[in-house]
C-alpha cells in the first residue's frame, strides 16, 4: 500500500456551535490543529484541508505543519460535497492508493484511524467505514478508483451515500469499539459531552 492522503473538511459556517468549531480547544490546542496531528501521525502523506467560512482566523492555526496544504472552497455555501471535490481536485503530487475524508469536527484518535487503515490494506473491498453499535461513522476511506465518483456527487443524492448505495459489493463496515466514530460536534451540549468523554 503505497500510501494515503487525508481530506479535512473546515468550511462550513459552525451556526450552531455559534463559534469556529474548528477553533475549539481540544486538548490544549485548536481542534484543527489537533486534527490535522493525528492524521500526520498515522501516516497521511498530506492532509488537505478545505476551508471556506473564516478560513482567514483558521488558516494561521496550520502554519508550520509542512504535510498541510490549504485550499478554499469559495462555494462552501452549497454544502458539504463541494468541499469534498475541492479536496480531491487538489490532491497533488503523491500516489496515494486512498483517501481518507474527516470533517473537522469529528475528532479520532490515532487508534481508531490505524485499525481502519489496516482493515483497508487487507480488504478486498475498497470502501472502509467505522461502526459502533450497528451505527455508521467516520472517518470514510475510499480507494482512488472512485475519484471520478467523488467528483461527481451532489447535495441531491446525499453525496458520499450515493456511491456506496452504486457500489455495495465494495463497501467493508469495520466495528470498532471506541464510540468516538460517532461524533459529531455540531452544539455546545455535543461538544461538552464529548470533552467529558476525552477526559474520562
Amino acid at each position: 500500500m503505497a500510501g494515503f492522503v487525508s481530506i479535512l473538511l473546515a468550511a462550513g459556517k459552525s451556526q450552531r456551535m455559534g463559534e469556529p468549531k474548528a477553533l475549539l480547544n481540544w486538548g490544549g490546542i485548536s481542534l484543527v490543529q489537533y486534527q490535522v496531528s493525528t492524521l500526520i501521525e498515522s501516516g497521511s502523506q498530506e492532509v488537505i484541508v478545505v476551508l471556506g467560512h473564516n478560513a482567514e482566523l483558521i488558516e494561521p492555526h496550520l502554519k508550520g505543519f509542512s504535510k498541510v496544504r490549504c485550499v478554499i472552497n469559495e462555494d462552501y455555501m452549497l454544502g458539504r460535497t463541494s468541499s469534498i471535490k475541492v479536496g480531491v481536485k487538489a490532491i497533488g503530487i503523491v500516489d496515494p492508493d486512498c483517501i481518507l475524508f474527516l470533517n473537522v469536527d469529528q475528532p479520532r484518535n490515532t487508534e481508531v484511524i490505524a485499525r481502519l487503515l489496516l482493515n483497508h490494506k487487507w480488504s478486498r473491498n475498497h470502501i472502509t467505514v467505522p461502526t459502533y453499535d450497528g451505527k455508521g461513522g467516520h472517518p470514510i476511506i475510499f480507494g482512488t478508483e472512485f475519484t471520478s465518483d467523488l467528483l461527481n456527487i451532489t447535495e441531491e443524492t446525499f453525496g458520499f451515500r450515493s456511491i456506496m448505495t452504486s457500489h455495495t459489493s465494495k463497501v467493508e463496515r469495520v466495528s470498532v469499539s471506541d464510540p468516538c466514530v460517532l461524533w459529531d460536534l455540531n452544539t455546545p451540549e455535543q461538544y461538552a459531552d464529548a470533552l467529558q468523554n476525552l477526559n474520562m
